[in-house]
């Protein structure tokens, strides 16, 4: 959603898997008896840190789309992209994170992912614009939908009953929550679908691309920050492009909303809470793991449909809310349904 969990998921499990089956035994050893007292407290806090920011990344977007009535998805976009190789950028030249040198090796690899990265994104913000917060969460539901399927076909995945069960409710609680959305908006709900489709197909193809990509880079490895400036460097010119494909520039020219500072400061507190997703779920994820990861991002969508609801006051009806409802409680039972799968694995 504009956010850019999707960046850190996949090899977030990779790297947790490989603390939890080839952890260092010594250094397990000396922290076992310290981890009781530190790692509650830093769980509590970058889980708190987590939804917090992924929660603010989406009501920021609403806010200045839909609110400020801003018709320029795309250089929201480019611009919170920008703000995000800034930081990015500085923090590896004065030493704080490691990132690998972007090398035109690895750009001609992750070119067309970051094509699909980039559609995702602008998608998002198209959908956003026109769909209230709780349904954009129901609807990004099919997303599951769509990669289980390629997962199936492109890798031989088979997924267990629970898990099919899980992504049959969620099919059903999205097309009742259309059905029922008082205010429903076709080209939102067109936008949406589109998204849907570029989010999975970011999340087959980046785990064809990531063993490739890794080759190619002088550590032999490509850890979240690496991946976060190589996405948003390269999505710039590109974004810059579609700038003036969808004719964005007139628009830019003319409207007020670049003129008024808190304009500014909201698209700029919007930049970093999209870099905050990233740093926020990769220190929790470390604090925790995949399966608490992966249940808490469910049961986030809860508090933040409702705040979505109330903030924007968006008008529903007692079927609607059920089938929202409906459809977050199915994300929780195919987070669920996915860790039981992992573990009998």
């Amino acid at each position: 959603m504009g956010s850019r969990s999707p960046i850190a998921m996949k090899p977030f499990e990779n790297n947790e898997n490989d603390l939890e089956n080839g952890f260092d035994k010594d250094t397990e050893k000396t922290t076992r008896s310290t981890r009781v007292t530190k790692i509650p407290n830093q769980a509590l806090l970058s889980g708190l840190a987590y939804c917090i920011s992924s929660c603010s990344m989406i009501l920021v977007n609403k806010f200045v789309l839909s609110s400020y009535d801003f018709n320029a998805g795309i250089f929201l976009m480019l611009y919170q992209n920008f703000i995000s190789v800034l930081i990015v950028s500085t923090l590896s030249f004065l030493g704080v994170i490691s990132t690998e040198p972007l090398t035109w090796r690895l750009v001609k690899v992750w070119l067309p992912v970051n094509f699909i990265f980039v559609g995702m994104l602008i998608t998002s913000m198209f959908s956003l614009r026109y769909i209230n917060v709780a349904m954009v969460t129901v609807l990004k539901n099919v997303t599951n939908v769509i990669t289980a399927v390629g997962e199936m076909y492109l890798f031989s995945k088979h997924h267990d009953n629970r898990v099919w069960a899980a992504l049959f409710l969620m099919i059903i609680s999205a097309i009742s929550g259309g059905i029922t959305d008082l205010s429903f908006h076709a080209v939102g709900y067109t936008w949406q679908l589109i998204n849907c489709f570029l989010t999975a197909s970011y999340s087959l193809t980046l785990r064809r691309v990531m063993d490739t990509a890794k080759q190619v880079t002088k550590s032999g490895n490509l850890n979240e920050f690496s991946m976060v400036l190589l996405n948003n460097t390269l999505s710039l010119p590109l974004g810059i492009l579609l700038i003036f494909v969808f004719n964005e520039v007139d628009y830019l020219s003319k409207t007020p909303l670049l003129r008024l500072p808190t304009f500014w400061l909201v698209m700029t507190l919007s930049g970093f809470l999209g870099l905050a997703i990233s740093f926020t779920s990769m220190w929790f994820l470390h604090q925790t793991g995949a399966t608490t990861y992966s249940l808490v991002g469910s049961l986030n969508k809860i508090p933040l449909s409702v705040a979505g609801i109330l903030l924007f006051k968006v008008p529903t009806s007692l079927e609607n809310s059920a089938s929202i409802f409906f459809g977050l409680l199915a994300g929780v039972f195919f987070a669920r349904a996915k860790m039981r799968e992992r573990s009998q694995t």
